[in-house]
């Protein structure tokens, strides 16, 4: 019998044991547009678009996308930035009964073209922009890809920026090639919006398979369906405090392909009728006076944003005060930080917790109390959060004692896709194995101390040590190399690499080494510093070691940390 100590604790608004009734998640903008219509849903550089702008828009893109063969069992890359065609093919791939995936711009040439072949994806939608079109018309040459629909980026942008967009911006944009892949977005919506109706499972149909590491650091897709999904946001809105449905603005700086900002941001906005307030990417003075021009009521960010914005020198003549209800994810939020918010500008950051395998969303604080800063809160309602013995994780562990950190609830995921014996090794007795190490007291709350997953977080994004060795390892010179996670004031950390050579007398330096590595990472993935040694720290059966690098780097943390 799992223990429940939440339960004496749990916010006197919210029942813990609450049924949620999912629907197939593109009715979220059915809704929305029934009980929003006129309200704004995006903003986007100025141009606005409403409820019943995106409804219509979301048929078209199903019909069109239905037309080129897509249903039940297609699977449809998105390829973008933050910008409404986002949302748009988004709701659409799904109207069409298709399966979204979701690809990060971040990525490099073969990341992607790995996705696309170990997720089955057929089609691809994408802008024209110089930063993602080039890179991905080259991903079809080399995959699976048979269709890549091609919207221009200045039809995002209101007269007269999408002309001036054309015409003083045009080293942003690239020549599409219009070859057999070639199709173009303007013509897929060219039709009345007529969709044919597509009977949804939503407890077996997969809506969405997201990128991520589970817990072994090897990239797979998380299965999350419709009401994985359907539900996060449903537990999310019935968590948070005072919501004002059709009132409430957000700013939309989290990249949308992201499973945190896809549920807390995009989905939970369409559900509460919000404006989303869209910029293409999080840019500290721009996201200043947003702040200053929108008045935003809901923020979600990820710590690496929150530092930028504290330490701006207009933070307290922007208004922020306007912010009622902000929340934390994508990597621990530091105590440090959410103290400062709370003493220096009154604002309460509930820190939250999630993967990619639980929709995101498992546990927040309470909007209702003060944040317990460093713990990551209560069990969203419906939801178990149970600390196991690592070596047994049918045996619970008492309070306050360490151990693996499990979930069971409605947006645990239906499993990996193609990896059957992937799954069978984090889904057991109902319960998702996070990989996490963490400890529960006597009230419910939950505390992180440690991580099992060999992944580096940089600034809410997963970056998987054995892709950054991979590269590095594709130098002729290098003989071994393994990557740790290190401490960075504004991402929260950073890859570093360790290198040992074939011959230290054929000397190769960091900046060679990271101009060779440059094209084959994401800018996220590439190492923070690249030290060389003579040998690096091995097990006693041979194998590399990291946690000796670890402990190196924690100590010289701490020594800069106190002569600071």
């Amino acid at each position: 019998m799992t223990q429940k100590p939440w339960l004496k604790n749990y916010p006197a608004h919210v029942a813990w044991d609450q049924k949620f009734d999912a629907k197939p998640l593109y009715t979220l903008v059915d809704d929305a547009a029934a009980e929003f219509g006129d309200c704004v849903a995006y903003d986007f550089m100025g141009k606005e678009t409403t409820y019943n702008d995106l409804l219509q828009q979301v048929n078209r893109m199903a019909r069109g996308l239905q037309d080129i063969g897509v249903g039940k069992g297609v699977h449809v890359g998105i390829f973008m930035p933050n910008c409404p065609q986002f949302s748009v093919a988004y709701f659409g791939i799904l109207k069409a009964g298709g399966t979204v995936v979701n690809y990060s711009p971040l990525y490099s040439e073969q990341e992607l073209i790995n996705q696309v072949e170990e997720t089955d994806t057929d089609i691809m939608i994408t802008l024209d922009l110089a930063a993602l079109y080039p890179q991905m018309e080259k991903v079809c040459q080399k995959s699976r890809l048979k269709h890549l629909v091609v919207d221009r980026f200045c039809n995002a942008l209101p007269f007269p920026k999408n002309l001036l967009f054309r015409f003083l911006k045009s080293s942003m944009t690239a020549s599409v090639v219009k070859d057999r892949y070639y199709t173009s977005y303007e013509k897929l919506m060219d039709n009345e919006g007529n969709v044919d109706p597509v009977n949804i499972d939503v407890m077996e149909d997969v809506a969405v398979i997201q990128s991520t590491g589970g817990t072994t650091g090897i990239p797979k897709g998380a299965m999350l369906t419709h009401s994985n999904l359907f539900t996060n946001v449903l537990q999310l809105e019935a968590w948070a405090v005072g919501l004002r449905p059709g009132e409430e603005v957000a700013p939309g700086f989290l990249p949308f392909f992201h499973v945190f900002a896809m549920t807390v941001l995009m989905n939970l906005s369409i559900r509460l009728g919000a404006k989303v307030v869209i910029m293409p990417k999080f840019e500290l003075e721009a996201a200043m006076k947003m702040i200053k021009k929108y008045k935003p009521t809901l923020f979600a960010g990820v710590p690496t944003m929150f530092t930028a914005m504290l330490n701006h020198k207009d933070i307290h003549n922007v208004g922020i005060e306007c912010i009622r209800v902000c929340l934390s994810g994508g990597a621990p939020l530091p105590v440090d930080l959410g103290q400062a918010y709370k003493e220096k500008l009154g604002l309460c950051i509930s820190e939250g917790y999630g993967l990619t395998e639980s929709s995101p969303v498992c546990g927040a604080n309470p909007f209702d109390r003060e944040t317990r800063y460093g713990s990551i809160g209560l069990p969203m309602p419906g939801t178990e959060l149970i600390i196991v013995d690592r070596e047994d994780p049918l045996k619970e562990m008492p309070l306050g004692e360490h151990g693996e950190i499990c979930i069971r609830g409605p947006q645990v995921m239906k499993g990996y896709y193609k990896r059957p014996e992937a799954t069978a090794e984090v889904l057991i007795d109902g319960m998702f194995r996070t990989g996490d190490v963490g400890y529960m007291d006597e009230d419910g709350y939950t505390y992180i101390v440690d991580r099992d997953k060999d992944l580096v977080l940089v600034g809410g994004f997963n970056v998987y040590p054995r892709t950054v060795e991979e590269a590095i390892y594709q130098h002729p010179a290098v003989n071994e190399v393994t990557v740790i996670g290190v401490p960075d004031e504004y991402l929260g950390e950073r890859p570093k690499a360790f290198v040992s050579l074939k011959n230290p007398d054929e000397p190769l330096t960091e900046a060679e080494l990271m101009a060779f590595i440059h094209d084959k990472l994401g800018k996220h993935e590439r190492p923070k510093a690249i030290e060389f040694r003579k040998e690096l720290p091995k097990t006693m059966i041979g194998k590399l070691s990291k946690k000796e690098l670890v402990a190196e780097e924690r100590e010289k943390y701490e020594k800069l940390k106190a002569s600071a």
